[in-house]
C-alpha cells in the first residue's frame, strides 16, 4: 500500500507471515492489527508521523518500507572490479548459478540463458524460490530451461553442495541480502579475488550493497516508490504507477551489466539495486529524463511469450 504519512508518502509491503507481527512492534500498537486486513490500523498509525523516521524504522525491523522518492541515485549498476580475466564476448559455454527469487534475479539469468548461457537454478529445501507459490505459468516463464539444484543449507553437505556449484559458475546471480552469505560462509568477493572461474558476481537487493542499505528490505513496489517511480491520479496523489515496475527493470540491467562486463574481462562484483532502478526511470541524477507519469496516457498492451526449452 501507499500510505499517508505526516509529511509525506510510505510505501509499505506486508508479503510474509510475521510482517503484521513486526508491523505491530513498529507502530508501537496495543494489539497486533487483522492479519487478514492490517491496513486500517497501520494507516490510521501512519498518519501524522514523519516517512523518513517511518521508513527508517521499518528497516531495523526488516519490513519493506519506503519513502516516496528517498532515493536519488540514479546510476544502474555499480562495477567494483576484483582481478583479471579474459574477455568473453561469445555466452555458449558460460555457466551461470541462479541463486535468485521471484522476479528480477529470475529474470536476467533467463535473458543470459536465451543468449546461451548454461544455467543452474539453484535453490534452498527449507526456503525455495517464492514465485512457485504464484501462477505456475510465470514461474515457468522465468525458470522454464533451467537445470534445477536444490540444497539443504541446514547441513554441512548443504552448504559444501552450494560452494561446489558456485565454484563452477562463471557467473552468480543472487538476490539475498548480503549478510545471508556471510552468515553461511560465502563471500563474494573472496571468490572473485581468488583464481577459480567467476568472472561475474551480480547482487540484485532492494537498496544496494553499501553499509547503510545492505540490510533493508524491498520488494518491486516499495522499491519503485523509493526512486520516486509513482503516478500522479486525478486528485494529485501518488500511485503505484505499475505492478512491482522495479523487478523487470531491473532484471534487464543486471543481465546487460553482467554482459557488459563479460565482454570487458576481468573479475567483477555488480551491485544493481531495485531503488536506483527506479530513480534511473523515474529521472534521478545520473539517469535520463523522464517524462511525468500521469493517467491517462496510452499504455501497450501486455503480450505473452512462451518459455523456453523443455519444463
Amino acid at each position: 500500500r501507499l500510505l499517508r504519512a505526516g509529511d509525506g508518502w510510505l510505501a509499505l509491503a506486508l508479503p510474509r507471515g510475521h510482517d503484521v507481527a513486526l508491523a505491530a512492534a513498529w507502530l508501537g500498537l496495543d494489539a497486533e492489527p487483522d492479519p487478514d486486513d492490517p491496513w486500517p490500523a497501520v494507516a490510521a498509525a501512519v498518519r501524522g508521523r514523519p516517512v523518513v523516521a517511518l521508513a527508517a524504522d521499518a528497516a531495523v525491523l526488516g519490513l519493506a518500507a519506503a519513502a516516496v522518492g528517498e532515493c536519488t541515485d540514479g546510476r544502474l549498476a555499480r562495477a567494483e572490479p576484483h582481478g583479471p580475466a579474459a574477455p568473453c564476448t561469445d555466452l555458449g559455454g558460460v555457466v551461470v548459478a541462479d541463486l535468485s527469487a521471484l522476479w528480477a534475479g529470475p529474470l536476467c539469468a533467463d535473458l543470459l540463458g536465451r543468449a546461451g548461457a548454461s544455467v543452474r537454478k539453484v535453490e534452498s529445501v527449507q526456503r525455495p524460490d517464492g514465485a512457485r507459490g504464484g501462477d505456475p505459468a510465470f514461474y515457468a516463464l522465468l525458470n522454464t530451461g533451467k537445470d534445477e539444484v536444490s540444497v539443504d543449507l541446514a547441513t554441512p553437505a548443504g552448504r559444501e553442495a552450494l560452494r561446489d556449484v558456485l565454484a563452477g559458475a562463471d557467473v552468480v546471480i543472487e538476490s539475498s541480502r548480503p549478510r545471508a552469505l556471510r552468515h553461511l560462509g560465502i563471500d563474494a568477493t573472496a571468490l572473485l579475488a581468488g583464481t577459480g572461474r567467476t568472472r561475474v558476481w551480480c547482487s540484485i537487493t532492494g537498496h544496494g550493497r553499501d553499509a547503510a542499505r545492505e540490510h533493508r528490505v524491498g520488494f518491486g513496489d516499495d522499491a519503485a516508490v523509493a526512486g520516486g517511480l509513482v503516478a500522479i491520479d486525478d486528485g494529485g496523489l501518488p500511485v503505484f504507477c505499475a505492478d512491482a515496475a522495479a523487478d523487470p527493470a531491473t532484471g534487464l540491467v543486471a543481465a546487460a551489466a553482467v554482459v557488459d562486463r563479460l565482454a570487458a574481462g576481468g573479475r567483477w562484483l555488480v551491485d544493481v539495486a531495485l531503488a536506483r532502478t527506479a530513480a534511473c526511470l523515474a529521472g534521478g541524477p545520473g539517469g535520463p529524463r523522464a517524462a511525468a507519469l500521469g493517467v491517462g496516457h496510452p499504455v501497450a498492451p501486455p503480450r505473452a511469450r512462451r518459455p523456453r526449452g523443455a519444463g
